[in-house]
């Protein structure tokens, strides 16, 4: 992929931040740019820089603004952009493959109907279709360990609803915008509410709190509500009955 017009973009974040922008909206290759980048930078271990991070399109570097300045920085992230076409570069290694249980529909996932007629499909069709797909965990964001997955076909690329439904539970799976999200917590949401899984994003009290990082993919298995509460009882891991796998 050429690289967008006026892309990759560096920017300051305060005192202590460097952002790099590959896109100024969402696609597989400004997600794969900046979760590539992201690993070259772990990789290269510069002195002074403290974390760093990615958005769906972007990374963040924290640095220390007394053993690195803002040009020096900037300079060598420039050098390190020319070296390659992060665009098309392979993901980082070390990704897994989450295959989840999930009610699809039914009082679990009481918005599904709608966001298939959104779509364009039956719920049959939907239902085969998102158990079908196996989306990239793009970003984790707005709760600890919460994916942001995508992207799904274009049709799937429905809006957000108009107000917000108050409260959908723990492992809910939500769509909008080619996107599928399955929530840390109890939250409010403009997303639909299409599915229930039995899957923690964030456990804290686990070694590793988070349970996916961005570059894993997911999929769905479709379950009924007996099964999904049967997960529930015999599960001590919080994975919710995921089964796993290494890609690379």
């Amino acid at each position: 992929m050429s690289r967008p017009e006026g892309f990759p973009k560096i920017a300051p974040v305060g005192l202590c931040g460097m952002a790099i922008r590959f896109s100024a909206s969402l696609s597989e290759q400004a997600n794969r740019a900046a979760l590539a980048f992201r690993a070259g930078l772990e990789k290269a271990g510069w002195e002074g820089v403290e974390e760093v991070s990615t958005s769906l399109t972007s990374a963040f570097v924290r640095f220390d603004p007394l053993r690195l300045s803002h040009d020096g920085l900037e300079a060598q992230l420039r050098d390190m952009l020319d070296a390659r076409d992060w665009y098309g570069a392979d993901l980082p290694g070390g990704r897994k493959h989450f295959r989840i249980p999930c009610v699809l529909g039914t009082e679990l996932g009481p918005q599904f109907g709608d966001a298939a007629a959104e779509a364009g499909l039956s719920e049959a069709q939907a239902r085969e279709e998102l158990c079908a797909a196996r989306p990239r965990v793009l970003t984790i964001g707005f709760a600890p360990g919460q994916p942001y997955t995508g992207e799904l076909p274009a049709h799937w690329d429905i809006p957000r609803l108009k107000e917000l439904t108050p409260k959908v539970p723990q492992g809910a799976l939500v769509v909008a915008i080619r996107q599928l999200i399955i929530f840390a917590n109890d939250t409010p949401t403009g997303w639909r509410h299409i599915g229930q899984t039995a899957f923690r994003c964030f456990c804290p009290e686990a070694d590793e709190p988070f349970a996916l990082r961005p570059g894993d993919e997911i999929s769905l298995r479709a379950i009924d509500a007996e099964e999904l509460h049967a997960i529930r009882a015999r599960d001590r891991t919080g994975l919710g009955g995921a089964e796993i796998e290494v890609i690379e």
